[in-house]
């Protein structure tokens, strides 16, 4: 089973991209993710939280 997210926000820098010892490339980024609510004073407000994301591709060099 593979769990799966979508993650869908802004990035917080640019992506910084490495190989591992064997030649791979991966990406770290940060990604920050916004949630409206309605507090219940009945103000919106909203809330941000920052996730640190790797991406393991071949082809993630490229983009």
């Amino acid at each position: 089973m593979i769990n799966s997210v979508m993650l869908i926000g802004r990035l917080g820098a640019d992506p910084d991209v490495r190989e591992t010892t064997k030649g791979d490339s991966y990406a770290s980024l940060s990604l920050a993710t916004n949630e409206r609510y309605k507090a219940k004073d009945g103000e919106y407000k909203e809330k941000t939280q920052w996730h640190k994301v790797m991406v393991f591709n071949p082809q993630v060099a490229q983009s």
